[in-house]
């Protein structure tokens, strides 16, 4: 519903037909330049999204921030121009260029959506199904979404799920692709280390946050704290040089540390290029 007010507010109306414009040859090229870490960090979530969504006639977009198309994977019928046309790297599917959508929706609301074919504004757009995910960077800023769109086919919301699930996947490997000098995987005791649920943390070799992940984010909330910059030393009640010590000497081992608000975690400190945690059964 906010989304609707938001199109009548710029003047939009859903009988009016689309064009599906792209962005010119230079400022595509220039989007796609500024979100090559996120490109190569998605490209294997891609993949893996192309072969769960084989039989379904759903496939994978990704944006960036503006909703741009800056990659797309699955099994896209590029003999449908419905699916061409959204499909292409430059193709605006902003809110303001093609109205309501999971990538309109997910960018503004920031949270994963589910959106029906005639929940969509345009005419022109009710045709697609799509549940799409915000996409959060190291810093916890939104830089793109990932939507997973079907034409004309059975409607599928538990999408919404898979959209949120592999949105994750993609934020922890950008973290994990962060030059940094010790990465923490963090969880609450009793909680399985080495998931996609972990919260993780990359330090410099002074023990500064270099980034984190949402996961991160809410068990620690100072990370959160837009442009400050932290040290391991204000979000744990003790030493950082410790796990160093600890990922030099040993494989990868949980350890049980200590918050200043008295709670614990339990955590995996590991070296650039050590190999991941097991995930415990």
């Amino acid at each position: 519903e906010r989304s609707w007010h938001r199109c009548l507010a710029f003047g939009q109306r859903p009988e009016q037909r689309l064009a599906f414009d792209c962005v010119s040859a230079p400022a595509r090229a220039r989007v796609v330049e500024a979100n090559q870490s996120l490109i190569q960090a998605a490209r294997p979530v891609l993949e893996q999204l192309g072969e769960t969504l084989a039989s379904s006639r759903y496939f994978a977009v990704l944006t960036d921030r503006d909703g741009i198309v800056i990659d797309s994977h699955g099994p896209i019928d590029r003999a449908d121009r419905r699916a061409d046309l959204i499909t292409r790297i430059g193709a605006d599917l902003s809110e303001r260029a093609v109205g309501t959508t999971a990538i309109g929706a997910a960018l503004t609301e920031l949270q994963p959506v589910w959106l029906h074919r005639g929940e969509h504004f345009f005419v022109d757009t009710s045709v697609y199904s799509c549940a799409g995910a915000p996409l959060f960077g190291p810093d916890g800023r939104c830089i793109g979404m990932l939507d997973l769109t079907g034409i004309e086919t059975a409607e599928r919301p538990e999408l919404k799920h898979l959209a949120a699930q592999s949105a994750r996947s993609i934020e922890n490997a950008l973290v994990q692709r962060l030059p940094h000098a010790l990465l923490l995987r963090l969880n609450w005791p009793g909680r399985a280390l080495g998931g996609q649920d972990d919260g993780l943390v990359c330090l410099d070799a002074d023990g500064w946050v270099l980034g984190s992940n949402d996961a991160a984010r809410q068990m620690l909330p100072q990370l959160g704290l837009a442009g400050a910059a932290t040290h391991a030393g204000e979000l744990f009640a003790q030493r950082c040089e410790s796990w160093f010590d600890l990922a030099r000497r040993s494989a990868p081992a949980p350890v049980e540390v200590a918050l200043w608000s008295g709670l614990r975690l339990q955590a995996v400190p590991q070296l650039p290029g050590q190999p991941p945690v097991a995930v415990a059964n």
